[in-house]
């Protein structure tokens, strides 16, 4: 099953064994975020393949970018499930199909559209996860210890707590702290030419019972702590993947909603279906 909804201001999708929800907040006009989803039932069990992406609000048609990408990448890895690729190629080619539609978009050199990225390929034992921008995913525990952040962030702030230079918090207090270093637009330097703007391809085992969180900066702005986001998910995400992503979207909408927001939650093991 795979499933790129539009982008209008709200809107939910609910597999059953995993579910989104985006919505475009309080303070902006229209919401630049998309979600994609797919779940295949595959001789090693059920696998889950999502993406978000967040467009670029300083790059013009981030709504366009964020879309494209989606739709163009959920489908290059939804075939590597299929048929059994490799899913860290898989997930550098999806980046690649994305940038390409996003270049499509036809508009001129100097006003280029651009958007964050971050895929997860969710098998029985592992997780792929690709990104490129501070889009994120968590995984979520009921032991407060086993919650991590999975990804790091492509960011002025990241590159910061990464370096060592200063603390999350400090590093976010920073007014240039949003700025992006890496992105998926349609540059061809993007992927081919620069290695710093390459995209992350990264492998993860679940320890266990939990929940993977794919989600836009519009909710862990709000709460970046995995803990936290695990408080707020848990016990519910296990069971109602939907109920519980729309818990976390109210949250950061009643936090403020300043920016558009996504979550995606997969549970593990797979919540049984009707």
């Amino acid at each position: 099953m795979i499933n790129v909804p539009p982008t209008p201001d709200h809107d939910e999708v609910d597999l059953g064994t995993a579910a989104g929800v985006t919505d475009r907040g309080l303070r902006h006009h229209h919401n630049e975020d998309a979600l994609a989803l797919s779940s295949e039932q595959t001789p090693g069990g059920l696998v889950v393949v999502a993406v978000v992406c967040d467009g670029v609000s300083s790059s013009p048609r981030g709504a366009d970018a964020s879309r494209a990408a989606a739709e163009a990448a959920l489908p290059v890895l939804v075939n590597a499930v299929r048929t059994g690729q490799d899913l860290a190629e898989a997930s550098h080619a999806a980046v690649v199909a994305g940038r390409q539609s996003v270049a499509e978009l036809g508009e001129p050199e100097n006003e280029r559209s651009a958007t964050t990225f971050v895929s997860a390929v969710a098998a029985r034992d592992d997780v792929t996860l690709c990104w490129l921008g501070d889009s994120r995913a968590y995984w979520l525990a009921a032991e407060e210890s086993e919650s991590a952040q999975l990804t790091r962030d492509d960011s002025v702030a990241g590159g910061m707590v990464e370096a060592g230079l200063a603390t999350e918090e400090a590093a976010m207090a920073l007014p240039h702290a949003h700025v992006l270093t890496r992105w998926l637009g349609a540059e061809a330097a993007d992927l081919d030419d620069d290695p710093g703007r390459a995209p992350h391809v990264e492998r993860y085992s679940p320890p266990g019972s939990g929940v993977l969180l794919v989600c836009s900066d519009g909710l862990w702005n709000y709460l970046p702590e995995a803990a936290g986001l695990a408080r707020l998910a848990l016990p519910r995400a296990m069971t109602d993947p939907l109920g519980a992503a729309g818990d976390l979207v109210r949250f950061a909408i009643e936090a403020g909603g300043a920016d558009n927001i996504t979550a995606v939650l997969i549970p593990y093991p797979a919540p049984e279906t009707p």
